[in-house]
């Protein structure tokens, strides 16, 4: 490949050729910077640029490597970060232009762990305003995200920037946010690669400013990596596990656990509630089944246990956390951001305490009928999203498009709720726009998901960096 290609390359690529001196990081991060400065203005997807602190730390890089110090596992990989997870000496500004100067001294968790492992952060992605307005990006500092396939369709959200910067190749790797398919979805509206880790299993950090946030956020919100293929999920995924005295939540837990003695079998979810599902998603979901079955492991359809309980509990338990605040959310964000929120809750209505508290052993109950599913079923199969696509903000027009959006998600939204891990991976494309399905595990085994999204993927034709259209 020319240096003009560079922005092609994926994670692992550029890492091994820098470690090789047969380029280095500084005309890494160039090439990236002139591809962000050729693209990002037609899909809007990268908010602002690092340009001069991704420059200085690709010369300190290489300065490091001409004197014989090693590099890490994603050396000179430059890598988006969304506006809600802090960058030091940048803004975190949840897509809000009044916090525009809100500056941060340090960097998340998970930045500061790719950045050991030899990333660089090139930018800040778009995000809907706090992400507070459901499946579409959309901020009130930063405008409307494109989706590069079709700019009629939501590039999905509320990590929509970031799949973006990766589909078009603006970034090889991108760090995001899930906690009910917000990583998932765009990833699969872009025709990339997610990885929604276990509960608890990188270290993250969700502060808005000095409390800590409560129990469902808490549980439900994971930080997770983006890339165009699964080998690079899988090498962002070893940097990022590990404890880390800032989040007593992350747990010891090595990033691959044992190898199974044979292929897994694998539970395939193509309907999770019964309400119907796309034909070309279907398709999607039947033709990566045959690729496991293919390749060894035994495919059975399945139904998830408990999932409008899953969902109910879901509703209630966020809804409730989040009602008295919301007075004071809602004149920050204004009435366009609110819509989506307002939905939320007159769906998930708030709950009095002593329901509140019966829904925390409703979601350990949850929990176990799922771990029971999953002990019989390693791994599950299904949608990300039921809807092959969706129109920016259909989703908060009314009560009945909310609806159709929720229902779509469902499989995101009861694995967040559970905590388990799982992998977003392509499953070619439908009628010029891409498909992609999901694959759900057990607790802290990421490993055994990308294993079969691999798979999956392999029987695909890949189709990203792609030029916007």
């Amino acid at each position: 490949m020319g240096d003009e290609e560079l922005w092609r390359w994926t994670a692992t690529e550029i890492a091994a050729a820098v470690a090789d001196r047969q380029v280095s990081a500084s005309e890494v991060v160039e090439a990236l910077l002139e591809r962000i400065e050729a693209v990002n203005p037609q899909v809007n997807a990268v908010a602002e640029v690092f340009a001069d602190t991704a420059r200085a730390e690709a010369a300190e890089l290489d300065a490091r490597r001409a004197g014989g110090a090693e590099t890490g596992p994603l050396a000179g990989v430059p890598f988006t970060v969304k506006d809600n997870t802090d960058v030091a000496g940048r803004a975190t500004t949840h897509g809000l232009a009044r916090f525009r100067d809100f500056v941060r001294t340090a960097d998340a968790p998970p930045v500061a762990r790719l950045r050991r492992a030899g990333a660089i952060p090139i930018g800040h992605s778009n995000l809907p305003t706090m992400t507070l307005r459901g499946m579409h990006t959309v901020s009130e500092l930063h405008g409307h995200t494109i989706n590069p396939w079709d700019p009629a369709k939501t590039p999905g959200g509320t990590s929509g920037g970031d799949a973006v910067a990766v589909a078009t190749g603006m970034a090889p790797v991108a760090l995001g946010n899930d906690s009910g398919g917000s990583l998932r979805n765009p990833a699969t509206f872009g025709g990339v690669c997610g990885l929604k880790p276990s509960t608890g299993r990188y270290p993250s950090d969700h502060r808005f400013g000095p409390d800590d946030p409560s129990l469902s956020s808490q549980l439900f919100p994971v930080d997770g990596p983006m890339a165009r293929t699964v080998g690079e999920l899988r090498v962002a995924h070893r940097a990022l596990v590990g404890t880390e005295a800032r989040d007593p939540r992350a747990v010891p837990v090595p990033a691959e656990g044992p190898a199974p003695q044979r292929p897994v079998e694998v539970g395939v979810v193509v309907d999770p509630t019964g309400g119907g599902v796309d034909a070309e998603v279907r398709a999607g979901i039947l033709a990566a089944a045959d690729a496991l079955a293919e390749a060894g492991h035994e495919v059975v359809e399945v139904e998830v246990p408990r999932l409008q309980e899953a969902l109910d509990a879901y509703g209630k338990m966020v809804m409730t956390e989040f009602a008295p605040g919301w007075p004071t959310i809602r004149d920050l964000i204004g009435p366009d951001a609110a819509r989506y929120m307002e939905l939320s809750m007159m769906e998930g209505a708030p709950v009095e305490l002593p329901e509140y508290v019966a829904l925390t052993g409703v979601r350990l109950g949850i929990r176990r009928s799922w771990a029971e599913l999953l002990e019989r079923f390693p791994l599950l199969l299904g949608p990300v999203s039921t809807r092959l696509s969706f129109e920016p903000e259909e989703e908060s027009r009314g009560l009945e498009e909310f609806r159709a959006y929720s229902r779509s998600m469902a499989l995101c939204t009861a694995s967040s709720f559970v905590g388990v891990p799982a992998v977003a991976v392509p499953a070619g494309t439908a009628s010029g726009f891409p498909r992609g399905v999901q694959v759900i595990g057990p607790m802290y085994r990421e490993d055994l998901c990308l294993d079969a999204a691999e798979l999956i993927q392999n029987a695909f034709e890949p189709n990203t960096p792609i030029e916007p259209r």
